[in-house]
């Protein structure tokens, strides 16, 4: 059954995303849209049942008769109004028609005193979204969402029980944020739960449920679990509520047994290797606050001109004084995003409707961050990190505040942040830095990179636990191994510095031999290449010893513009990158685009499951223009021969065969003798298993190992609570690369590594036992891979890798290296 859900007043409808609060734009409240009203009354968007909300004024819920409900909350951050300018015109628990009125609100009031006016509609329960409108204006009335109805559950349930009381925590009480984060904290995990207060009884799965309860700041509430995973599911609800804490509950329990307290050791990302001990230095930057409504067009227009180029200028300035290396590419990288002509086209589409220029520039910023968190690579996910620092750089122009606020640090701080961009890391001392421990981030970061080249251990993804060390404690950064540990005792502490001694030293004699080539002590040489993006990553690899490029990522390329880059262009940069490679190889990897969040001028659509859906090859088969005029730009590279074309997501033989077809047209229209060489990546299962076949026409393998993972282990690269599960050495995964690995050696075909596995030091007696001979790393990690790898005996990687594909675990097989 499909329910049509409708505007409930006139405005301008817009995605989720662009709702200034991230509850709703990550839809953790659930999904649906946001319309920014120009009326002042609500309307019902269905027929269905008005449900009693205590205290809140400023939203809404329908309840209709297939269980869906669509809850209404007018504005954001509105629960602070405590219910002023809300005015309810339909009573609750009784019976409503799509377009009666509900609430009427004093607009006026909202855009003064809340953070937006913009009203999210979401489905807290009982239905999918099959159809959406958002982009454009709305009357009342017009179609804003289809629905597909769930069948009501009779909420018999069995299995596992467990029960227990929390204290709610929360300024506002259980409004719709925190009552989003604890259904959000609910969903790995299969039991049913139900909150109790007072009597009243809510499902802990729905946000609205929970809203309806009514529960304030200290209010003690009671959760029962039923299923498989109660318990797991009590746990996570006392990471986001907290459990009871009054003296009198307090009294009533027993005297736990005294015990000392070990240091904690909390897991997380390596992004830049290396051990440090220090003291934790936590760093936050408060949010810039910007005024939603402009003060007219025209002026808000100049005011944002005034403030890019102020920005603009600086960096470039800040550029030209920089020397060569990661630090002035990233400088140049934000000017070139400064002046942006699509962010400035996104920003004064806001600004024509009325909004100030701070709000018209944030906006616009991250939109497109999130288009980018959303592609498929994970280094072009990790530029939204820029946009949020250009974001905030021209914030502070448009406020009057410096570009950087420079913080002292004692010596060896280690540094302790949700999150660090790179303007804040040129803010601080690198001298000063021993360490960072970020709690979001990816390992592949600007700021990360910047970190690596400054020779600083760093952590990232290590989770919110992190920021609630204390300021001074003492801790240790093991950024070789993956994890911190909080307050360790003085004998650790001593070992760690002389660790860190040992691999400072270490890191100095890797880089004087990164040059000369990596031979096992046996006689194998092993190839050592890196994954780039641009020439001047090209001529810092060579630098650091690299042979080549494995993997050359063109989506840089692509992004951020309205239409596709011209042969002439893409040219020019692949010669510069051959050219900074010297004559060594370069393999160019065509686009790599994804369909759940593609770039503008590629229409795909929006999918349920985009890792399986339209992506890599697949994708620009539907585009053979875009496809076509790659490989012309490949073929004009010069000297003839220079590059090599490397096909993602391939899975079979026919989307090989089609590439090469185009190829030698290609070839042919441009009179040359030959189509470049073309390789494969093996990325699926399907691949690896038909490897055999694939080796036969293609030129060359490379396994991407970090989708080869996700798709044989089923778990999602981006998945916040399975990172520890997705782990490439898993003896699965290795039988695949086995088997791939034996099908190019029996076709006489090289098959390289070029995924996160590759530049991994522990898994090189894996992959050179299972007959890898060319890797393709990060750039920071080749000097120590050359050294790692002159220190093994093929022979014996061999009987290791063979012991490995007979294990159970990858944690198993990490203990063998």
């Amino acid at each position: 059954m499909t329910l049509r859900i409708v505007a409930p007043f006139a405005g301008w409808c817009m995605p989720l995303a662009e709702v200034p609060d991230e509850v709703f734009a990550q839809r953790m409240a659930g999904d649906g849209v946001a319309v920014d009203p120009l009326d002042d009354i609500l309307h019902a968007p269905c027929d269905g049942r008005l449900v009693p909300m205590k205290d809140a004024r400023h939203a809404v819920t329908v309840r209709t008769d297939s269980g869906v409900e669509v809850l209404l909350h007018v504005g954001i951050d509105t629960v602070a109004l405590k219910g002023e300018g809300f005015e309810f015109l339909a009573a609750p628990d009784r019976d409503v028609r799509a377009g009666d009125p509900l609430l009427r609100f004093d607009l006026d009031f909202i855009a003064r005193r809340a953070k937006s006016a913009a009203t999210p509609i979401v489905i807290a329960a009982g239905g999918s979204i099959v159809r959406r409108v958002e982009g454009r204006r709305v009357k009342l009335g017009d179609l804003l969402l289809e629905v597909e109805t769930a069948a009501v559950l009779d909420g018999n349930v069995v299995g596992r029980q467990g029960r227990r009381q929390f204290s709610v925590p929360f300024d506002h009480g259980l409004h719709v944020r925190p009552a989003a984060l604890v259904a959000a904290a609910l969903r790995p995990f299969d039991a049913q739960v139900r909150l109790t207060l007072d009597g009243r009884r809510a499902n802990a799965r729905s946000t609205v449920a929970m809203m309806a309860l009514g529960a304030q700041r200290g209010d003690r509430v009671e959760a029962l679990a039923v299923g498989l995973d109660a318990e797991a599911a009590l746990a996570a609800l006392e990471n986001v509520l907290g459990p009871v804490s009054d003296e009198a509950t307090a009294a009533a329990l027993p005297a736990p047994a005294t015990t000392t307290a070990g240091p904690r050791r909390l897991n997380a990302a390596v992004a830049s290797r290396g051990v440090v001990c220090g003291p934790a230095t936590p760093w936050t930057q408060p949010e810039i606050s910007v005024a939603e409504k402009g003060a007219g067009e025209a002026g808000e227009t100049a005011a944002l001109q005034a403030a890019l180029e102020s920005v603009r200028e600086r960096l470039e300035a800040a550029a030209a004084a920089a020397a060569q290396g990661e630090h002035r590419e990233l400088l140049e990288a934000h000017a070139m995003l400064v002046a942006d002509p699509e962010l400035l086209a996104q920003a004064r589409e806001r600004l024509r409707a009325g909004k100030s220029a701070g709000f018209a520039w944030r906006a616009a910023t991250r939109a497109t961050a999130e288009a980018l968190a959303g592609l498929r690579d994970e280094r072009m996910r990790e530029r939204a990190a820029d946009l949020r620092d250009i974001e905030g750089q021209v914030l502070r122009a448009l406020t009057g505040e410096p570009p950087t606020s420079v913080r002292k640090l004692a010596a060896g701080a280690i540094v302790i942040a949700e999150d660090l961009l790179p303007s804040q890391f040129m803010a601080l001392d690198p001298r000063s830095i021993g360490g960072i421990c970020l709690a979001r981030g990816g390992p592949t970061s600007h700021v990360a990179l910047v970190a690596a080249s400054h020779g600083i251990p760093m952590l990232v993804a290590a989770g919110d636990t992190v920021l609630d060390i204390d300021e001074g404690t003492a801790v240790i950064v093991d950024a070789e191994r993956g994890w911190i540990d909080v307050d360790p005792p003085p004998s650790e502490r001593a070992a760690a510095e002389a660790t860190a001694s040992q691999r400072a030293a270490q890191s100095r004699e890797d880089l004087a031999g990164a040059l000369d080539p990596a031979v096992t002590t046996d006689g194998v040489r092993i190839i050592v290449k890196a994954n780039l993006g641009t020439a001047e990553e090209a001529r810092v690899a060579v630098a650091a010893g690299a042979e080549g490029c494995g993997l050359l990522r063109t989506e840089f390329l692509f992004l951020d513009r309205r239409e596709p880059p011209g042969e002439d262009e893409q040219a020019a940069e692949y010669h510069r990158i051959a050219r900074a490679l010297d004559g060594r190889p370069l393999n160019v990897r065509t686009l790599d685009a994804a369909g759940d969040k593609p770039v503008a001028y590629l229409p795909m659509p929006r999918e349920d499951n985009p890792a399986l859906g339209l992506r890599g090859i697949r994708a620009t088969r539907d585009r053979p223009d875009i496809l076509r005029t790659q490989l012309r730009a490949v073929l004009r590279v010069s000297p003839p021969g220079a590059c090599r074309v490397l096909l993602p997501m391939v899975n079979d033989l026919e989307e090989l065969r089609a590439v090469r077809a185009l190829a030698i047209q290609c070839a042919a229209e441009m009179k040359l003798d030959a189509p470049p060489p073309i390789g494969v990546m093996i990325e699926t299962p399907s691949a690896a298993l038909l490897a055999n076949q694939l080796a036969r026409e293609a030129d060359f393998l490379s396994l991407g190992t970090n989708d080869l993972a996700q798709y044989t282990l089923a778990v999602d690269r981006g998945h916040p609570n399975l990172g520890a599960r997705l782990d490439a050495l898993h003896p699965a995964v290795l039988r695949l690369i086995a088997v791939a690995a034996d099908a190019a050696r029996e076709a006489g075909k090289p098959i390289a590594v070029c995924g996160a596995l590759g530049s991994d030091p522990d898994a090189l007696p894996m992959l050179i036992g299972l007959g890898v001979r060319e890797i393709s790393a990060s750039t920071a990690a080749i000097p120590r891979l050359k050294r790692t790898i002159r220190g093994l005996n093929a022979a014996a990687c061999t009987e290791l890798a063979q012991r490995a594909l007979e294990l159970d675990s990858a944690q198993a097989v990490r203990s063998l290296t």
